[in-house]
């Protein structure tokens, strides 16, 4: 009798394990906030930055907020970018970053604008670090979320400093969630 309530304990154990956490929308498996990281590095640019910026590394998280159809396409969405960057020359300004559209060693076109602006809000890196936060992101054409979650590798995000227009630092999109 007491191999047998072993058994029953195991086996509720496993189950309880393996049952999902539905009560959190919110959770690591929620299919309307899909997160995204890439991995930031001047290497990356084409073509490869390699003055003193090119010392700089980074990374980004990009959580997605959508809402799907019936067959599970994206009708509407936000995204939300938090840029981690570091090993720059002091006072390196970063004027604007966004998500292209182009595999590894290849330049796109901007598919998703992040709204950092060197006019507005460019974020300088006082002491060659900083992170920045822009939230509420959108786009117009709402198959670009369809795309990046689809084939995050056909995507990269960049920054750009004023020494770099066309891009200081780079990494291909990797689904985390």
């Amino acid at each position: 009798m007491k191999r047998l309530s072993f058994v029953i304990l195991g086996f509720a154990l496993a189950a309880a394990g393996c049952s999902s956490d539905s009560s959190n929308p919110n959770g690591p498996n929620n299919p309307n906030t899909p997160t995204f990281t890439a991995t930031l590095s001047p290497a990356n640019e084409v073509p490869a930055v390699t003055d003193a910026e090119g010392a700089g590394s980074g990374s980004v998280t990009v959580t997605l907020n959508v809402t799907r159809d019936a067959a599970g396409n994206v009708t509407n969405g936000t995204a939300t970018f938090v840029t981690t960057l570091t090993g720059f020359p002091p006072n390196t300004p970063i004027n604007i970053a966004h998500i292209h559209q182009a595999p590894a060693g290849s330049n796109g076109s901007i598919v998703v604008n992040t709204g950092l602006t060197a006019a507005s809000d460019a974020v300088v890196l006082a002491n060659g670090s900083g992170t920045f936060t822009k939230g509420g992101v959108t786009v117009q054409d709402q198959s670009i979320w369809n795309a990046i979650i689809n084939n995050p590798a056909g995507f990269y995000f960049n920054v750009h400093s004023t020494l770099h227009p066309g891009g200081v630092a780079r990494g291909q999109l990797v689904k985390v969630q």
